[in-house]
């Protein structure tokens, strides 16, 4: 745990406690007064009414939308299923920034909704809820399908035979075994909606702000630290709540079930209604998910002299983007991508030894470093990304200039999908294992290198890929650290659309097309190699 711990330490949590410090400390002395200050402010508690309001709305319109398609997908075995099921998981490895720059080229000014019958959903709140439905649709089909799919059919067959119609055999077996990863989906929707920046910031416009969002704009635009500190110590306290809660329902859900093999509970669709309502789900992934994406490829070769590539050939000028960039903005995909892998390999380390040590330790302190682990998650990316710069900024830690602040940023949002990913799979290792190779004579690391590995070898490999996709997505704590001669291509995108013009446009969307490809492609690895089907991220 101590390499773990260390990195938590002097990357997550000293960066966070010294934004805190600063904005609460005057003269030496702390100043709670201002959390009431801040809190007491109109503008602050609409704020804050807005990011729980609009969660909440989030949460419920994603799991109305989203529940038919878990059944679907958990219940019945049709052509393209797999593939399917990966294109809906599709926007939940994309970064926020691309989501809410499909979402723009779809509902925005001379969008699709726009150039068909004049109407502009961007700068409102439907635009955010549609937006956050598409990126966490794939939450609740991964989480609650992937339990559905292993809940024993018969018994709510069994129920039918004593009597019970199809709605109360279903109400009063499934339901009730469905509750936990149900309510887990919910507050994992809740937590990703809560803590919105990129969808809202694109989209919102100056009508809407979350904590993120008013976090960043306190601390990069108003440099007013005292009021970024209690916002990030709101948001702290709301995120730990909600972990809490996502524990707890974890705990109850792997307890409480005996499930069986996935595979005997598919079957093929019978009927006009099953027909009926997987071409229904298969509708709404193509309206929902595929439209807005296919929008936003034609957006990038829409150029002015036609279809073309003319967008992405600007991409390569150094004069590309009106100054914005010290380099060619094509530039940004070999830098996200080294950066990306960067953080892939520091995320393995970290998490992969964290896994192990949730594994071999038990008790209280081990589980509250479980948690711990999910904070970044959580916890606002614009408050560790502005940390980064005013306390990596002394030897021995003097980072500001170097090119690893990008990656260990990147790396604190990927350790808790490494450690996700593998522990599961850990856990199922047979200790007794270990125990032979030491008995006959394997030091910890040969019993490690030939036990353990080959059986983690695939989670490893899952668990890099998904750390590999959301650091090229990430962009909260990148913003403040990438340096303008090697941005990523997250910052790039959103400093393409902070600038007029048709070329800057066109070429965020060819930037935001490049990442969207690169991500879908990790993904559809990821889904080849994948072994487990428990739903899990």
């Amino acid at each position: 745990m101590a390499v773990p711990v260390a990195f938590f330490a002097v990357f997550f949590a000293y960066p966070v406690a010294a934004i805190v410090g600063r904005g609460l400390k005057a003269g030496g002395t702390w100043q709670f007064g201002r959390i009431g200050d801040v809190l007491s402010q109109p503008d602050i508690l609409h704020i804050l009414w807005f990011t729980t309001w609009q969660a909440c709305a989030s949460t419920g319109l994603t799991l109305l939308i989203a529940l038919p398609g878990a059944y679907v997908f958990a219940r019945f075995d049709f052509p393209g299923k797999q593939l399917l099921r990966a294109v809906a998981t599709v926007p939940f490895v994309l970064p926020t920034v691309v989501v809410g720059t499909a979402f723009l080229a779809l509902l925005g000014r001379g969008g699709l909704l726009d150039q068909l019958w004049g109407v502009r959903l961007d700068t409102t709140v439907w635009a955010i809820l549609l937006a956050h439905v598409f990126f966490n649709y794939a939450v609740v089909v991964r989480t609650v399908g992937g339990l559905w799919a292993q809940l024993d059919p018969r018994q709510e067959e069994a129920a039918r035979v004593l009597g019970a119609s199809r709605f109360a055999a279903w109400r009063r077996v499934t339901l009730p075994a469905l509750t936990p990863a149900v309510a887990a989906a919910s507050l994992m929707v809740f937590l990703f909606t809560f803590t919105s920046f990129g969808v809202v910031q694109i989209l919102g416009g100056p009508t809407f702000s979350t904590l993120e969002v008013e976090i960043y704009r306190e601390t990069a635009e108003l440099l007013d630290l005292p009021t970024a500190a209690v916002l990030t110590l709101v948001q702290f306290a709301a995120v730990g709540a909600i972990l809490a809660l996502h524990a707890w329902t974890v705990r109850r859900r792997e307890s409480a079930l005996s499930l069986v093999d996935p595979a005997q509970t598919a079957r093929r669709p019978r009927g006009t209604g099953q027909w009926t309502l997987v071409g229904g789900v298969i509708a709404v992934i193509a309206v929902l998910i595929l439209l807005p994406l296919g929008v936003l490829v034609a957006r990038s070769l829409d150029g002015p002299g036609g279809y073309g590539f003319a967008f992405y050939r600007a991409l390569q000028s150094q004069g590309a983007g009106g100054g914005t960039f010290l380099v060619p903005p094509v530039d940004a995909i070999w830098n996200s991508v080294r950066y990306a892998l960067a953080a892939t390999g520091i995320a393995l380390a970290v998490g992969g030894l964290a896994a192990a040590a949730l594994t071999r330790r038990a008790g209280r302190l081990v589980r509250g470093f479980d948690a711990l682990l999910m904070l970044p998650l959580g916890v606002s990316a614009v408050t560790v990304g502005f940390g980064f710069l005013i306390t990596l900024d002394k030897p021995p830690l003097d980072l500001r200039s170097s090119w690893i602040l990008v990656p260990l940023a990147q790396a604190l949002v990927g350790v808790p999908f490494v450690v996700r990913t593998m522990l599961p799979v850990l856990r199922a290792v047979d200790g007794r294992l270990r125990e032979a190779a030491a008995v006959l004579g394997a030091s910890p690391l040969r019993a490690w290198r030939e036990v353990d590995l080959p059986m983690v070898r695939r989670a490893l490999l899952v668990a890099a890929g998904f750390a590999f996709a959301v650091s090229l997505g990430e962009f909260g704590a990148t913003v403040f650290i990438a340096r303008p001669d090697n941005p990523t291509l997250p910052v790039a995108v959103a400093r393409l659309l902070g600038r007029a013009g048709e070329l800057n446009y066109g070429q965020a969307m060819a930037l935001s097309t490049i990442l969207m490809l690169v991500c879908a492609v990790s993904l559809l690895v990821l889904e080849r190699i994948r072994t487990d089907r428990s739903g899990e991220f």
